[in-house]
């Protein structure tokens, strides 16, 4: 009878989840909170169902849903781990699973790359389907004093490249067991993660040019904003890997999270060096003198 029950496949039938539903609830809280919170900053009303969703609280209910479905079912999945219910071919799905993750997020920076070279390229264009001020027939726009890309955004290029090399390192290490070659490397890395997204903020805060009225401040601050936010997410990633790994967690031939986490991070690195050489290098005015 035992042996009838026995599982003789190498795949994982996971036990039903209530994650998925969660999440689509909370993806839905959470739109209409934005759409709520949008209107609410334009001092108009949003009502569904005869109910005000106009304000922040909506949309921090449905983050709260999300973020707690994030940790239950990533727990779940590290559980399943631990079980040994990542055989050769889940492992292999999991890693399809993020390369289709990844490839998304590649096309979803490709809306705002087009988005901004539409309006370099085309600037008498760009001016007709949108209330933004005229660019003066050139890209950058007329009295739009950009940033020189050969100071702090140069500083930040080498510091994002810095720390794709440390997690390469982290990597590297774990493969040969070496512990403390892991932590160091992911230490390292999530600091300068979060040295990249100070650098940003500060950056921002001495911006010469708004994000409003503006086709450049518009498209500048979402391609290089979208990007700065998969820098704080990938920080968190790897911070979580770096709790994992003082865990005693992943081993040189099972350590899937990490590698995701790497991979993530790797993406964040190329996306930066397009953004630094299309918006920065190619797409730098007048430099703002400070």
């Amino acid at each position: 009878m035992a042996e009838a029950h026995t599982k003789k496949h190498d795949y994982h039938l996971v036990e039903p989840s209530p994650w998925p539903f969660l999440g689509s609830v909370g993806a839905l809280i959470m739109a209409l909170g934005a759409i709520g919170f949008m209107k609410w900053n334009m001092g108009e009303e949003f009502r569904v169902l005869g109910l005000d969703l106009s304000g922040w609280g909506v949309f921090a209910v449905g983050l709260l849903i999300i973020l707690y479905t994030m940790f239950g079912w990533w727990r779940d999945t590290i559980r399943e781990g631990h079980q040994g219910h990542h055989t050769r071919v889940v492992s292999l799905h999991l890693r399809y699973g993020m390369i289709m993750f990844i490839a998304s997020e590649v096309m979803f920076f490709v809306a705002w790359f087009w988005a901004y070279f539409d309006a370099a390229l085309f600037p008498h264009e760009a001016i007709q389907f949108a209330r933004v001020e005229a660019t003066g027939g050139h890209w950058p726009p007329a009295g739009i004093a950009t940033f020189d890309p050969w100071h702090l955004p140069l500083l930040n290029t080498l510091i994002l490249l810095t720390s794709g090399t440390t997690v390469t390192w982290a990597h590297h290490a774990l493969l040969h067991d070496d512990r403390q070659g892991l932590k160091w490397g992911l230490t390292l890395t999530v600091a300068l993660g979060m040295i990249f997204t100070l650098c940003q903020a500060y950056e921002y805060g001495h911006a010469a040019f708004d994000f409003s009225g503006n086709i450049y401040g518009a498209t500048f601050f979402m391609a290089t904003g979208f990007h700065g936010f998969h820098v704080i997410v990938g920080t968190i990633f790897l911070a979580v890997c770096l709790a994992r790994a003082v865990a005693g967690d992943f081993t040189p031939k099972q350590h899937f999270g990490f590698e995701a986490a790497a991979w993530y991070w790797h993406f964040v690195d190329v996306v930066w060096l397009f953004l630094f050489v299309c918006i920065y290098v190619w797409g730098a005015g007048t430099p703002a003198a400070h």
